[in-house]
């Protein structure tokens, strides 16, 4: 199979990761113009399993190093085959409501709160649960994506100022959708051998294998959770499976696309979590908040007539965000 050799080949699968993370949410805004998010959801879902299925049939199986996919398939303990499937569902319970905040608030708040704080935790979570890299940078870092994460908040509420106050909805699920989406990548992470990609311990995964077991567990659950917001839409009336089937196939392949475009990062983040460490991988891959809210602010103008000082906050949030990742990347060096 592929293996990152070094280090500064991870940091760059890791910008792919922020790129993929932070760039599809541009396809459920396309969607949106004619398709209801749920809809949207089903074809995500099912671009995410479909490219795991790709990267580990190409990718995972080629090359002397490493157990190819199959191989890997057949010799996985069912303990770590456990724990890639709950980081689907974990991952699929988060994203969806992610999805939900971006319908009604756009891509320049829902991800820089929910995913921004998804980093904040995640970052934490992955560092303790495989530390890897110099402590002192990594908090650094994240003590200042947190506060950009603040200011971006600061800056959408003073552009709410005189409207609808439905926002406040879009904002506590984005909230929501960050708690659980910071466990996710522990799961995942813990079922491989994060020390040797090359010649993973007995039962373990590699991140191939890893990854497709993960998109069948967001596949798997997307039974229960996208039925759940069918019948108790965040907006809207309820909407019937039936109505999925009407769609144009254009519009399908936009999810589709946009899945794919997710699982082509979760990929490049678990491959480069062998060199960077899993916490630094994780972290670089959520720094998606920076890229999502560009799309928001200057391509879908989600900031258009709001105050000057929304555009400053955004601005010092910015500026905050690329630094707090220059720390992160640092810290592993």
């Amino acid at each position: 199979m592929f293996i990152v050799q070094s280090y500064p080949l991870a940091i760059l699968f890791c910008f792919v990761t922020m790129l993929c993370w932070g760039s599809w949410g541009n396809t459920q805004k396309l969607a949106s113009k004619t398709w209801r998010y749920e809809f949207f959801y089903w074809d995500y879902v099912i671009g995410v399993l479909l490219f795991s299925l790709l990267s580990a049939l190409t990718l995972g199986s080629i090359g002397a190093e490493g157990r190819s996919f199959l191989a890997d398939l057949a010799q996985a303990d069912p303990v770590n085959l456990g724990s890639a499937f709950l980081g689907g569902i974990i991952f699929n319970a988060s994203n969806i409501l992610l999805s939900a905040a971006v319908s009604i608030c756009g891509l320049s708040v829902a991800f820089p709160v929910g995913v921004g704080l998804a980093l904040v935790l995640g970052v934490l979570v992955n560092y303790f649960g495989a530390a890897k890299g110099e402590p002192l940078f990594i908090f650094a870092g994240v003590l200042l994506i947190t506060i950009a994460i603040i200011l971006n908040g600061l800056a959408y509420k003073k552009a709410l100022v005189g409207t609808k106050q439905v926002s406040a909805k879009g904002i506590g699920i984005a909230i929501a959708a960050g708690l659980i989406m910071a466990f996710f990548y522990r799961f995942v992470a813990a079922s491989m051998d994060l020390s040797n990609f090359a010649a993973p311990a007995a039962g373990k995964l590699t991140p191939y294998t890893a990854v497709f077991i993960f998109a069948v567990g967001v596949f798997a659950s997307n039974f229960i959770f996208n039925t759940i917001a069918m019948k108790r839409p965040v907006e809207g009336e309820p909407v019937s499976i039936s109505g999925y089937f009407k769609g144009k196939p254009l519009t399908h392949l936009v999810g589709i696309l946009g899945g794919m475009i997710w699982c082509l990062g979760q990929s490049f983040s678990m491959i480069a979590s062998e060199k960077a460490g899993a916490a630094i991988s994780y972290g670089l891959g959520q720094g998606a908040t920076l890229v999502s809210a560009l799309w928001g602010i200057l391509i879908w103008k989600e900031f258009k007539g709001a105050p000057k000082e929304s555009n400053y906050l955004n601005g010092a949030m910015f500026i905050l965000f690329i630094i707090g990742l220059g720390f992160l990347i640092y810290a592993g060096a």
